[in-house]
């Protein structure tokens, strides 16, 4: 395996031949060389060199080298893809790349790469493949991966279920740990992410579990019994992937167990499939909060990214013409304080500022099931006393600047007592808002921030507005 920094140089060098070179990337998608002999032999020579680094490229590193291209320098480096490495890419790829490339190859291309993958690897793919496919996939298979893969399909994509890997170890109780250690041996390979085997009886019940550790410190003579831990932290198909990553992280895990409702061994869950799933899950919450769809490509067509990002700005343009009706509600008062006009963006600022603090910290906080068992109330009561310091103090310094620059001391308690008004408003809707699209079934990580936003602004101007009103107005 190459170095990082190797490997960084090779990706470089095929981003470079593909993007510099138009004409390599044609020849390559249309199969049709050029007629001149020297253009031929310069195509061929650049042609073989992508297709020497490529046998160097871990499948990771392809997959992350086709997202960064655009679509027909991706297209043309999928063509010159070898065939035995594609289900892997497909495998390692986004959705939305892995879904690109799926579509331009033909059915019989299709099975021949995912038949090198494992059935966890080809259950992840399955649903992302033509539905009469599926069909072909199983025909093909043995009947006991022909049934490992059926069930892994049937659980949701966000349950370990989804994740579980058929590839492991089992051992006897009974047997002792010289005989697991030639079986070790005899098995030449093992599993990746292999920390443990597990034990489990006659009917594949699962018993305990027996670390590599503890095949290496005890003596050969010792029994897997008196060697196991009876009891393993496991999880059940139906167990959220959330849940397993957080019980991941706090126990230190590289795999677990996987049973069913009776106790039986279903298979495991690796550290690499979390890993694989939260960095997933974590760019469509990305990408969902800045209002883009999960499955927007970075090259996507202007029409289509037109398409998925125009919902946000319809709602972002109903929001501002709100608050631009809460303005002209009070043109009478901006007509006679026209420095109204530039203070009252600050207190709209600091409002939506506090509210989105709040907000990335109670997202964070249900994303880590912290507040499970917590009282929303108490919560609550926390953020509006950090709004009520934060207002006091920082109203302060704004209505001594106002003051400063507009010598009227009025104004200035307008703009103190606006600020503290404006804050407890954000923070507020700040613990609301997440907590309600949790009851309503949505992802509090989406459209948080622009509701959160709207609502500070509006509130805002309506409250330093008002208060100058009441105030300031002769």
């Amino acid at each position: 395996m190459p170095s990082v920094k190797k490997l960084s140089a090779i990706r470089r060098r095929i981003s470079l031949l593909l993007l510099d070179d138009p004409a390599l990337v044609e020849s390559t998608i249309t199969q049709q060389p050029p007629g001149d002999e020297d253009e031929k032999k310069r195509l061929l020579d650049h042609t073989a060199e992508i297709c020497a680094l490529l046998t160097e490229l871990h499948a990771a590193d392809l997959a992350d080298l086709l997202e960064s291209l655009p679509p027909e320098a991706r297209q043309a480096l999928w063509c010159l893809t070898p065939l035995d490495k594609r289900g892997f890419v497909l495998y390692e790829a986004s959705d939305t790349i892995s879904d690109g490339l799926i579509a331009q190859m033909s059915d019989k291309d299709i099975l021949r790469a995912i038949r090198p993958l494992d059935i966890d690897e080809q259950a992840q793919l399955a649903r992302r493949l033509p539905r009469h496919l599926l069909g072909r996939i199983l025909t093909a298979l043995e009947p006991s991966q022909r049934a490992q893969l059926r069930e892994t399909i049937q659980y949701d994509e966000d349950s370990v279920g989804y994740l579980v890997d058929f590839n492991l170890l089992t051992v006897r109780p009974d047997v002792t740990l010289a005989v697991v250690q030639r079986f070790l041996r005899w098995h030449k390979v093992i599993p990746d992410a292999t920390d443990k085997l597990f034990v489990t009886d006659r009917k594949n019940h699962l018993l305990g579990e027996l670390t590599l550790t503890n095949i290496l410190l005890h003596k050969p003579n010792t029994r897997v019994e008196q060697a196991m831990d009876p009891e393993p932290i496991l999880f059940e198909p139906e167990t959220e992937t959330d849940d397993i990553a957080s019980a991941f992280e706090r126990y230190d895990l590289i795999s677990a167990a996987v049973v069913d409702s009776k106790g039986k061994l279903l298979g495991r869950v690796t550290v690499e499939d979390i890993l694989d799933r939260v960095n997933r899950t974590s760019d469509h919450h990305l990408r969902r909060s800045g209002g883009l769809t999960a499955s927007e490509d970075v090259y996507a067509p202007v029409a289509t990214a037109v398409k998925n990002r125009s919902g946000w700005l319809a709602i972002n343009l109903c929001t501002a013409l709100i608050a631009s009706r809460v303005i002209g509600l009070f043109e009478d008062t901006l007509a006679h304080l026209m420095a109204l006009a530039t203070l009252m963006p600050i207190v709209a600022g600091i409002g939506g500022n506090t509210g989105n603090q709040t907000i990335t910290m109670i997202v964070r906080a249900l994303a880590l099931h912290q507040l499970d068992h917590g009282k929303k109330s108490t919560l609550l009561f926390k953020e509006l006393g950090v709004s009520v310091v934060n207002g006091l103090v920082w109203g302060a310094v704004l209505a001594v600047i106002t003051v400063l620059l507009y010598g009227n001391i009025a104004m200035g308690g307008v703009m103190m007592l606006a600020i503290l008004l404006n804050l407890l408003l954000a923070a507020t809707m700040g613990v609301t808002i997440p907590l309600a699209m949790v009851k309503l079934g949505r992802d509090p990580a989406v459209g948080s921030n622009v509701m959160i936003t709207a609502i500070t602004d509006t509130g805002g101007f309506f409250i330093f507005l008002g208060l100058a009103t009441l105030f300031l107005l002769p």
